[in-house]
């Protein structure tokens, strides 16, 4: 963790969604506080867009996963059927 209590730019690309998310709750919630140098709050606003982008990456992931068994065909269930 650096001084003003974010993570580092090595931890970033280990984070999961969930994560990453709240850490960015937390910048935006410090940020619209006020109170911060310049100088953190420009360490903030980097921090968040890092974390912005960890989040379109595993967001960009899921719809690509949805959209690949969104296009698959779908398979006859075994169990039910109509054998005469």
């Amino acid at each position: 963790m650096t001084d003003d209590g974010t993570t580092t730019d090595a931890a970033t690309g280990t984070l999961g969604y969930e994560q990453a998310r709240d850490e960015l709750i937390e910048v935006v919630r410090r940020l619209e506080a006020g109170g911060t140098t310049l100088e953190e709050s420009l360490a903030l606003w980097e921090r968040g867009e890092e974390l912005a982008k960890v989040c379109r990456h595993w967001l960009e992931g899921a719809r690509a996963r949805l959209d690949a068994a969104l296009a698959r065909p779908e398979e006859p269930s075994e169990a039910g059927g109509d054998a005469e």
